[in-house]
Protein backbone atom coordinates (compact mmCIF):
# COMPACT_ATOMS: atom_id res chain seq x y z
CA UNK A 1 0.00 0.00 0.00
CA UNK A 2 1.43 3.35 -1.11
CA UNK A 3 1.79 6.25 1.25
CA UNK A 4 0.19 9.63 0.55
CA UNK A 5 3.65 10.99 -0.23
CA UNK A 6 4.20 8.36 -2.93
CA UNK A 7 0.77 9.04 -4.41
CA UNK A 8 1.47 12.77 -4.46
CA UNK A 9 4.84 12.12 -6.08
CA UNK A 10 3.14 10.04 -8.75
CA UNK A 11 0.69 12.86 -9.46
CA UNK A 12 3.49 15.42 -9.60
CA UNK A 13 5.44 13.27 -12.04
CA UNK A 14 2.39 12.94 -14.27
CA UNK A 15 1.85 16.68 -14.19
CA UNK A 16 5.47 17.22 -15.13
CA UNK A 17 5.03 14.81 -18.02
CA UNK A 18 1.99 16.68 -19.26
CA UNK A 19 3.88 19.97 -19.15
CA UNK A 20 6.76 18.42 -21.10
CA UNK A 21 4.34 17.09 -23.71
CA UNK A 22 2.79 20.53 -24.09
CA UNK A 23 6.14 22.23 -24.56
CA UNK A 24 7.30 19.61 -27.03
CA UNK A 25 4.23 20.00 -29.26
CA UNK A 26 3.94 23.77 -29.20
CA UNK A 27 5.14 25.42 -32.48
CA UNK A 28 8.57 27.05 -32.32
CA UNK A 29 9.23 30.74 -32.79
CA UNK A 30 9.54 32.20 -36.30
CA UNK A 31 10.54 35.84 -36.20
CA UNK A 32 12.02 36.73 -39.58
CA UNK A 33 9.07 37.66 -41.77
CA UNK A 34 9.17 39.99 -44.75
CA UNK A 35 9.09 40.52 -48.53
CA UNK A 36 11.08 42.41 -51.14
CA UNK A 37 9.59 45.83 -51.87
CA UNK A 38 12.24 46.95 -54.39
CA UNK A 39 12.17 45.38 -56.87
CA UNK A 40 8.62 44.51 -55.86
CA UNK A 41 8.07 40.78 -55.32
CA UNK A 42 5.16 38.98 -56.93
CA UNK A 43 3.27 38.45 -53.71
CA UNK A 44 3.84 42.02 -52.53
CA UNK A 45 2.62 43.42 -55.85
CA UNK A 46 -0.63 41.43 -55.73
CA UNK A 47 -1.19 42.30 -52.06
CA UNK A 48 -0.70 45.98 -52.93
CA UNK A 49 -3.43 45.73 -55.57
CA UNK A 50 -5.80 44.42 -52.90
CA UNK A 51 -6.63 40.76 -52.16
CA UNK A 52 -10.36 41.39 -52.56
CA UNK A 53 -10.11 43.60 -55.66
CA UNK A 54 -6.93 42.81 -57.64
CA UNK A 55 -6.48 44.77 -60.85
CA UNK A 56 -3.92 42.87 -62.96
CA UNK A 57 -5.10 39.67 -64.61
CA UNK A 58 -2.40 37.51 -63.07
CA UNK A 59 -3.31 38.68 -59.56
CA UNK A 60 -6.99 38.05 -60.29
CA UNK A 61 -6.07 34.55 -61.43
CA UNK A 62 -3.99 33.97 -58.30
CA UNK A 63 -6.96 34.80 -56.07
CA UNK A 64 -9.29 32.66 -58.22
CA UNK A 65 -6.91 29.72 -57.90
CA UNK A 66 -5.65 30.01 -54.33
CA UNK A 67 -7.95 32.43 -52.54
CA UNK A 68 -6.99 35.67 -50.81
CA UNK A 69 -5.13 34.15 -47.85
CA UNK A 70 -1.72 33.86 -49.56
CA UNK A 71 -1.84 37.61 -50.20
CA UNK A 72 -2.80 38.50 -46.64
CA UNK A 73 0.16 36.32 -45.63
CA UNK A 74 2.50 38.20 -48.00
CA UNK A 75 5.38 38.16 -45.49
CA UNK A 76 5.49 34.40 -44.91
CA UNK A 77 6.92 32.52 -47.94
CA UNK A 78 9.29 30.31 -45.96
CA UNK A 79 10.68 26.88 -45.16
CA UNK A 80 11.03 26.27 -41.44
CA UNK A 81 13.91 23.80 -41.66
CA UNK A 82 15.85 24.84 -44.78
CA UNK A 83 19.17 25.13 -42.91
CA UNK A 84 20.92 26.45 -46.01
CA UNK A 85 19.97 23.41 -48.14
CA UNK A 86 17.87 25.49 -50.51
CA UNK A 87 18.46 23.47 -53.69
CA UNK A 88 17.74 20.23 -51.85
CA UNK A 89 14.41 21.32 -50.35
CA UNK A 90 13.09 23.35 -53.31
CA UNK A 91 12.79 21.56 -56.67
CA UNK A 92 13.07 23.26 -60.06
CA UNK A 93 9.89 25.08 -60.99
CA UNK A 94 8.98 25.72 -57.34
CA UNK A 95 11.50 28.43 -56.43
CA UNK A 96 9.03 31.31 -56.12
CA UNK A 97 6.62 29.39 -53.87
CA UNK A 98 9.44 27.75 -51.85
CA UNK A 99 7.65 24.51 -52.74
CA UNK A 100 4.69 25.59 -50.58
CA UNK A 101 1.31 24.49 -52.02
CA UNK A 102 -0.28 27.55 -50.43
CA UNK A 103 1.83 29.82 -52.64
CA UNK A 104 1.81 27.66 -55.78
CA UNK A 105 0.51 30.46 -58.02
CA UNK A 106 3.75 32.39 -57.49
CA UNK A 107 5.49 29.78 -59.67
CA UNK A 108 3.35 30.52 -62.72
CA UNK A 109 5.58 31.19 -65.73
CA UNK A 110 3.74 34.18 -67.15
CA UNK A 111 4.87 37.43 -68.67
CA UNK A 112 2.08 39.57 -67.22
CA UNK A 113 3.32 39.68 -63.61
CA UNK A 114 3.66 43.36 -62.54
CA UNK A 115 7.33 44.25 -62.95
CA UNK A 116 9.89 46.85 -61.91
CA UNK A 117 11.83 48.69 -64.62
CA UNK A 118 15.58 48.49 -63.93
CA UNK A 119 18.90 49.23 -65.64
CA UNK A 120 22.41 47.75 -65.35
CA UNK A 121 24.52 49.16 -62.54
CA UNK A 122 23.98 50.04 -58.90
CA UNK A 123 20.54 49.21 -57.52
CA UNK A 124 19.00 49.95 -54.14
CA UNK A 125 17.30 46.86 -52.76
CA UNK A 126 14.65 47.24 -50.08
CA UNK A 127 13.04 44.50 -48.00
CA UNK A 128 10.07 45.21 -45.74
CA UNK A 129 10.57 43.16 -42.57
CA UNK A 130 7.66 42.75 -40.19
CA UNK A 131 10.14 41.16 -37.75
CA UNK A 132 13.90 41.63 -37.84
CA UNK A 133 16.43 38.88 -37.21
CA UNK A 134 20.08 38.09 -37.79
CA UNK A 135 20.89 36.29 -41.02
CA UNK A 136 22.01 36.75 -44.61
CA UNK A 137 20.09 37.88 -47.68
CA UNK A 138 21.55 36.65 -50.96
CA UNK A 139 20.06 38.06 -54.16
CA UNK A 140 20.40 36.50 -57.62
CA UNK A 141 19.19 37.35 -61.12
CA UNK A 142 18.41 35.11 -64.07
CA UNK A 143 20.98 34.64 -66.82
CA UNK A 144 20.82 36.43 -70.14
CA UNK A 145 18.58 34.37 -72.44
CA UNK A 146 16.21 33.36 -69.62
CA UNK A 147 12.78 32.37 -70.95
CA UNK A 148 10.07 33.84 -68.65
CA UNK A 149 7.46 31.54 -70.22
CA UNK A 150 9.15 28.55 -68.56
CA UNK A 151 9.11 27.73 -64.82
CA UNK A 152 12.14 29.09 -62.97
CA UNK A 153 14.92 26.56 -62.40
CA UNK A 154 18.02 26.82 -60.22
CA UNK A 155 20.17 26.61 -63.36
CA UNK A 156 18.42 29.74 -64.70
CA UNK A 157 20.03 31.85 -61.97
CA UNK A 158 23.42 33.45 -62.49
CA UNK A 159 25.59 31.81 -59.80
CA UNK A 160 27.18 35.17 -58.97
CA UNK A 161 24.83 37.02 -56.59
CA UNK A 162 23.98 40.63 -57.39
CA UNK A 163 23.88 41.46 -53.67
CA UNK A 164 24.67 39.92 -50.30
CA UNK A 165 23.49 41.63 -47.14
CA UNK A 166 23.92 40.64 -43.49
CA UNK A 167 20.73 41.39 -41.57
CA UNK A 168 20.81 42.70 -38.03
CA UNK A 169 18.38 42.41 -35.11
CA UNK A 170 16.94 45.81 -35.99
CA UNK A 171 15.74 47.61 -39.12
CA UNK A 172 15.39 51.20 -40.23
CA UNK A 173 11.69 52.08 -40.34
CA UNK A 174 10.87 48.41 -40.80
CA UNK A 175 13.11 47.97 -43.83
CA UNK A 176 16.44 46.41 -44.70
CA UNK A 177 18.03 48.60 -47.39
CA UNK A 178 21.24 47.72 -49.20
CA UNK A 179 22.94 48.27 -52.55
CA UNK A 180 23.77 45.68 -55.19
CA UNK A 181 24.87 45.69 -58.81
CA UNK A 182 22.66 44.52 -61.66
CA UNK A 183 24.53 43.10 -64.68
CA UNK A 184 23.81 43.94 -68.30
CA UNK A 185 20.61 42.24 -69.41
CA UNK A 186 17.82 42.74 -71.94
CA UNK A 187 14.15 41.94 -71.67
CA UNK A 188 12.30 40.36 -68.76
CA UNK A 189 14.07 38.66 -65.84
CA UNK A 190 13.50 37.44 -62.28
CA UNK A 191 15.36 38.64 -59.21
CA UNK A 192 15.46 35.85 -56.62
CA UNK A 193 16.15 36.45 -52.93
CA UNK A 194 17.07 33.91 -50.26
CA UNK A 195 17.01 35.06 -46.62
CA UNK A 196 18.60 32.49 -44.36
CA UNK A 197 18.45 33.08 -40.62
CA UNK A 198 21.70 32.43 -38.76
CA UNK A 199 19.98 31.65 -35.45
CA UNK A 200 17.48 29.19 -36.93
CA UNK A 201 17.19 26.78 -39.89
CA UNK A 202 14.28 28.85 -41.21
CA UNK A 203 14.68 30.65 -44.56
CA UNK A 204 12.52 33.00 -46.62
CA UNK A 205 12.28 33.28 -50.42
CA UNK A 206 11.08 35.81 -52.95
CA UNK A 207 10.65 36.32 -56.71
CA UNK A 208 10.57 39.81 -58.21
CA UNK A 209 9.90 40.44 -61.89
CA UNK A 210 12.07 43.08 -63.55
CA UNK A 211 12.37 44.45 -67.06
CA UNK A 212 15.47 46.08 -68.51
CA UNK A 213 13.47 48.85 -70.11
CA UNK A 214 9.86 49.92 -69.60
CA UNK A 215 7.48 47.55 -67.84
CA UNK A 216 4.07 46.90 -69.38
CA UNK A 217 2.50 46.72 -65.90
CA UNK A 218 4.50 48.55 -63.24
CA UNK A 219 4.63 46.80 -59.87
CA UNK A 220 3.83 48.83 -56.76
CA UNK A 221 4.79 48.00 -53.19
CA UNK A 222 2.13 47.90 -50.46
CA UNK A 223 1.70 51.10 -48.48
CA UNK A 224 2.00 51.08 -44.69
CA UNK A 225 -1.73 51.75 -44.43
CA UNK A 226 -2.41 48.71 -46.65
CA UNK A 227 -0.16 46.57 -44.45
CA UNK A 228 -1.92 47.77 -41.31
CA UNK A 229 -5.38 47.22 -42.78
CA UNK A 230 -4.58 43.65 -43.82
CA UNK A 231 -2.82 42.58 -40.63
CA UNK A 232 -6.02 41.44 -38.91
CA UNK A 233 -6.69 38.95 -41.73
CA UNK A 234 -3.20 37.46 -41.75
CA UNK A 235 -2.59 33.97 -40.40
CA UNK A 236 1.12 34.68 -39.93
CA UNK A 237 2.00 34.52 -36.25
CA UNK A 238 5.34 35.41 -34.73
CA UNK A 239 4.66 32.64 -32.22
CA UNK A 240 4.71 29.97 -34.93
CA UNK A 241 5.87 29.26 -38.46
CA UNK A 242 3.39 31.42 -40.30
CA UNK A 243 0.41 29.52 -41.70
CA UNK A 244 0.51 26.92 -38.92
CA UNK A 245 -1.97 29.06 -37.03
CA UNK A 246 -5.27 30.63 -38.08
CA UNK A 247 -7.37 33.09 -36.08
CA UNK A 248 -10.72 31.54 -34.98
CA UNK A 249 -12.74 34.00 -37.08
CA UNK A 250 -10.82 33.05 -40.22
CA UNK A 251 -11.10 29.36 -39.41
CA UNK A 252 -14.89 29.68 -39.27
CA UNK A 253 -15.01 31.74 -42.45
CA UNK A 254 -12.91 29.22 -44.38
CA UNK A 255 -14.46 26.04 -42.95
CA UNK A 256 -15.14 23.43 -45.59
CA UNK A 257 -12.78 24.83 -48.22
CA UNK A 258 -10.74 22.16 -49.94
CA UNK A 259 -7.34 21.94 -51.59
CA UNK A 260 -6.81 21.83 -55.32
CA UNK A 261 -3.85 20.63 -57.33
CA UNK A 262 -1.21 22.92 -58.80
CA UNK A 263 -1.05 23.54 -62.53
CA UNK A 264 2.65 23.76 -63.40
CA UNK A 265 3.07 26.87 -65.51
CA UNK A 266 -0.32 28.12 -64.38
CA UNK A 267 -3.43 29.12 -66.34
CA UNK A 268 -3.48 31.37 -69.34
CA UNK A 269 -4.56 34.92 -68.57
CA UNK A 270 -8.27 35.10 -67.86
CA UNK A 271 -8.83 31.32 -67.94
CA UNK A 272 -9.19 30.69 -64.20
CA UNK A 273 -12.49 30.03 -62.50
CA UNK A 274 -12.73 30.46 -58.75
CA UNK A 275 -11.49 27.60 -56.56
CA UNK A 276 -11.49 27.22 -52.81
CA UNK A 277 -8.29 28.25 -51.06
CA UNK A 278 -6.03 25.56 -49.64
CA UNK A 279 -6.12 25.35 -45.88
CA UNK A 280 -2.86 25.60 -43.94
CA UNK A 281 -1.84 22.73 -41.73
CA UNK A 282 -3.59 22.64 -38.39
CA UNK A 283 -1.62 23.77 -35.38
CA UNK A 284 -0.36 20.98 -33.09
CA UNK A 285 -1.24 23.11 -30.05
CA UNK A 286 -4.79 21.74 -29.59
CA UNK A 287 -3.39 18.19 -29.62
CA UNK A 288 -0.83 19.19 -27.04
CA UNK A 289 -3.51 20.69 -24.83
CA UNK A 290 -5.66 17.57 -25.17
CA UNK A 291 -2.73 15.32 -24.36
CA UNK A 292 -1.74 17.43 -21.38
CA UNK A 293 -5.31 17.39 -20.10
CA UNK A 294 -5.54 13.62 -20.37
CA UNK A 295 -2.30 13.06 -18.49
CA UNK A 296 -3.31 15.58 -15.82
CA UNK A 297 -6.65 13.83 -15.33
CA UNK A 298 -4.85 10.50 -15.00
CA UNK A 299 -2.53 11.98 -12.39
CA UNK A 300 -5.42 13.39 -10.38
CA UNK A 301 -7.23 10.05 -10.52
CA UNK A 302 -4.14 8.21 -9.33
CA UNK A 303 -3.79 10.59 -6.38
CA UNK A 304 -7.41 10.14 -5.29
CA UNK A 305 -7.21 6.37 -5.68
CA UNK A 306 -4.10 6.27 -3.51
CA UNK A 307 -5.86 8.22 -0.78
CA UNK A 308 -8.98 6.03 -0.98
CA UNK A 309 -6.83 2.95 -0.45
CA UNK A 310 -5.31 4.56 2.65
CA UNK A 311 -8.28 5.93 4.64
CA UNK A 312 -6.26 6.04 7.81
CA UNK A 313 -3.91 8.60 6.31
CA UNK A 314 -6.67 11.03 5.28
Amino acid sequence: MRSPRRAAATGAAALSLSAAALVGLTPGTASAHGAVFNPVSRIAACFAEGPETPRSQVCKDLVADSGTQPLYDWNEVNIANAAGNHRAVIPDGKLCSANREKYRALDWARTDWPATAVAPGAFGFKVRATAAHVGTMTVYITKQGFDPTQPLKWSDLDPAPVAVHTTARSTTDGHYSFTGTLPARTGRHIVYKVWQRSDSPEAFYSCSDVTFGAAATAAKAPTESKIAAGAALSTVSHAGHGGDERPPALAAAHAGQGETAGTGTGPAAGSVTHRAAAEPAASPLPLALAGAGAVTAFAAGSLLLGRRRNPASA
